[in-house]
């Protein structure tokens, strides 16, 4: 059975790196440190046609960052494992495993005060990404080692331009309930975005 600690303790803080190298070994999982990508943060592949279990983590995440999506992915992998796809991917099956897994680390007071705050706060309800939940993404943005540039939907005015990762430009229109309409420039089409996506700013 082999050791994979040494290389996510790169990732992740150094308690946890064990664990998560037992539940790889377990599950036969193909674990994957996956370049940066911006549509999301960590993805979970089920078996097919005879290939294992995959999950794949962005690379340049805090190491806090890291290990919640880990943990997110490996609540996919438990449930598949349970249900397959007779139930919804982040349906009550998903939030109980979730809570289940993440339980072992808060008991090992593996993050600091706040982040377990805000983890506690956030498995009320689990959601289907750390990022859509504003507290806890706050929270572990602190950590950030590498300030990023970019700025967030909501710190921006209504009328005010930006772009995103991808080049595509929007202006920014009103507030409706939790997010915000957005209007995109070449196609003059409406988007609503959440409060905490991370566009940068065009000059007016």
């Amino acid at each position: 059975m082999q050791d994979y600690s040494a290389t996510l303790r790169k990732y992740m803080p150094e308690e946890a790196a064990p664990i998560i190298s037992k539940w790889i070994n377990h599950t036969h999982c193909l674990f994957k440190i996956s370049r940066s990508r911006s549509t999301k943060l960590g993805d979970y592949r089920a078996p097919y046609k005879g290939s294992p279990h995959r999950i794949s983590v962005n690379h340049d995440l805090n190491s806090y960052s890291f290990l919640i999506t880990t943990i997110h992915e490996f609540a996919h992998l438990q449930t598949w494992n349970k249900h397959q796809h007779r139930v919804k991917p982040h349906g009550t099956e998903w939030k109980n495993n979730f809570k289940e897994l993440m339980r072992p680390f808060l008991e090992l007071n593996i993050f600091p005060t706040d982040i377990s705050q805000a983890i506690y706060r956030y498995m009320e309800n689990p959601a289907a990404s750390s990022c859509t939940d504003i507290h806890l993404f706050r929270t572990l943005k602190l950590y950030d080692t590498v300030k990023s540039s970019a700025l967030t939907v909501e710190s921006l005015e209504d009328g005010h331009f930006f772009k995103l990762k991808n080049g595509r430009s929007f202006q920014r229109i009103e507030k409706i309930r939790k997010r915000y309409k957005c209007m995109e420039l070449t196609s003059k089409r409406m988007y609503l975005f959440h409060p905490i996506a991370e566009v940068f700013l065009l000059e007016q």
